[in-house]
């Protein structure tokens, strides 16, 4: 499972993972919000270990949470299948602050293809998913404002 769950500052909640849990060399933190947004200086954080201007996470659509990091959709992917979330319910993008709420979120991982669902692509095709994965993001992540 977790090392435990801490408080943020009071609003958002974390369990933190390390890569020594993951199958293959991960070395990053993941971050599962389920409560408020994730803190600025956290998700700065997780946004310079690997890209410097973007972060990947996952949506669990059924359990409104996040994963947020991991140099991998699947890494985060991971961490909510081992938290109890259902695979068929994980869906993958990319959030860049600083862009603003119409151009934060790309819709796009490795994770999506699923033809068994009807995505048969990397972008998330199913316009109600897209607006979940949304709506998701814009409460525990953010809506494109820039970052400390």
């Amino acid at each position: 499972m977790t090392d435990g769950p801490i408080r943020a500052r009071g609003r958002a909640r974390f369990a933190r993972r390390t890569g020594d849990r993951y199958k293959g060399p991960v070395a990053a933190e993941i971050a599962v919000v389920r409560v408020g947004r994730i803190e600025p200086a956290e998700l700065r954080r997780l946004v310079d270990l690997f890209f410097e201007d973007m972060v990947k996470y996952v949506v669990d659509v059924e359990r409104g949470l996040v994963a947020v990091g991991g140099e991998m959709h699947a890494d985060a992917e991971q961490v909510l299948l081992e938290d109890g979330s259902r695979q068929a319910d994980l869906w993958g993008a990319n959030y860049y602050p600083g862009r603003g709420p119409e151009e934060c979120v790309e819709y796009t991982a490795l994770i999506n293809i699923r033809p068994a669902q009807g995505n048969r692509s990397m972008e998330i095709q199913d316009p109600s998913v897209r607006e979940r994965v949304r709506e998701l993001t814009f409460a525990l992540i953010g809506e494109g404002e820039p970052l400390p």
